[in-house]
């Protein structure tokens, strides 16, 4: 497997996230999935663009061979250091251990192990978390992510202790954004991971990153029209509880992806043509 990224809410901002893994066909898309494991690579200078296409192909072929049910999204990252990552959804932490048994068995465990050997000559480092999903800290979910071409991940690693400041000044934001449709965030909480203490992510689909720049401008009129009180009071938590956060951006990488094949279909100006 490969790795993921970590986000949440910074003041002032808007994430307009959504479902996370979706039926492409579906009218209404499933929720966000329970558990999330997102692997990164890290890559040497010089060895992405068509180098790490070649190398990832070889585990899209090895998945359609074994036609495995478990489908991931790639992506490249466009802030930050130079690196891919490689989403992948469960239902349960328990169908994420029989899936990683299932690809290191059989014929499916020996591909694997062969692309690895070749895509790990590009790699200076790669690493896997994984996160657990809080509906109740997440909104407006529901987008068909098939039609998601970037994606931003904004991440928090709250201070021991502070677990209940976090939980208030998220609320903060979900009360405050529920009567903006745009706004839509799916927020998950790390589990696994080699530095995962306290790590909260929030995870934002978007079609264009015109996206961004509306949901600034939400954020905006969100602060503006808070009381003097409210402000103080989100200020207050974010000091108490927020020891850093980190926000990045990412665009779909269809070559390197073994998407759902309704997704070819669905969105073929991003699926089609790979």
């Amino acid at each position: 497997m490969k790795d993921r990224t970590v986000v949440v809410l910074a003041l002032s901002s808007l994430f307009v996230a959504s479902g996370l893994v979706a039926a492409a066909q579906d009218a209404t898309p499933p929720a966000p999935p329970k558990v999330l494991v997102i692997d990164r690579e890290y890559l040497k200078p010089g060895k992405g663009g068509s180098q790490h296409a070649i190398t990832e192909g070889a585990f899209v072929r090895a998945a359609k061979e074994a036609k495995w049910t478990t489908h991931y999204i790639a992506m490249d990252s466009m802030s930050g250091p130079n690196r891919a990552l490689f989403l992948f959804a469960y239902d349960s932490f328990d169908a994420w251990g029989k899936d990683s048994l299932f690809q290191t068995s059989g014929a499916f465990g020996a591909a694997n192990d062969a692309a690895l050997i070749a895509d790990g000559q590009l790699l200076s480092r790669s690493e896997a978390h994984a996160y657990l999903y809080h509906p109740e800290m997440s909104l407006h979910i529901g987008m068909d992510i098939s039609k998601a071409r970037f994606w931003q991940f904004q991440s928090f690693r709250v201070k021991p202790g502070h677990d209940m400041d976090w939980a208030d000044l998220v609320k903060i934001y979900t009360d405050g954004f529920a009567n903006i449709p745009a706004a839509n965030w799916a927020m998950y909480e790390s589990q696994f991971a080699e530095d995962n203490g306290g790590v909260w992510v929030s995870i934002t689909p978007m079609k264009t990153l015109g996206e961004v720049d509306s949901g600034i401008a939400d954020g905006g009129k969100f602060w503006d029209g808070l009381s003097a009180a409210n402000k103080k009071r989100i200020e207050d938590l974010a000091a108490a509880c927020i020891e850093s956060s980190q926000r990045n951006v990412f665009v779909v990488n269809p070559s390197e992806s073994y998407e759902d094949p309704a997704w070819d279909t669905s969105a073929p100006e991003i699926w089609g043509k790979h």
